[in-house]
């Protein structure tokens, strides 16, 4: 990640085509010792490449990515009974959490650790 990130920093400074000259320069001046061969790799993988091309690809490639445990299943198990039944679960959810912190402070009775 810090090799894209530098990458990132000298494509926003101005340098659309970016060296590895250029990324090694940012990561020194940050203390970090660059990896010649993970630089090149990322060098060569944008190479040629728009960065904001690139990021607006990835935004739609992580569109598709679930995201959350429990908001997948009940997404999938809302899907066959028309979509209604997701919000509920979350919902159901909520109120299950809250209920479980409530128990929770009454277990000290009223001694706290540091009270």
């Amino acid at each position: 990640m810090r090799y894209v990130a530098a990458y990132l920093l000298a494509a926003l400074g101005g340098n659309d085509n970016p060296e590895a000259k250029d990324i090694k320069k940012i990561l020194d001046s940050v203390g970090i010792e660059a990896d010649d061969t993970r630089l090149s790799k990322v060098v060569s993988e944008l190479k040629g490449k728009n960065v904001n091309e690139v990021i607006a690809t990835g935004y739609s490639k992580l569109a598709s990515v679930p995201a959350g445990g429990a908001v997948a299943v009940a997404s999938s198990a809302g899907a066959g009974s028309g979509g209604a039944a997701a919000p509920a679960a979350a919902v159901e959810e909520k109120k299950e959490e809250k209920k479980e912190e409530s128990e929770e402070s009454d277990d000290d009775m009223g001694f706290g650790l540091f009270d």
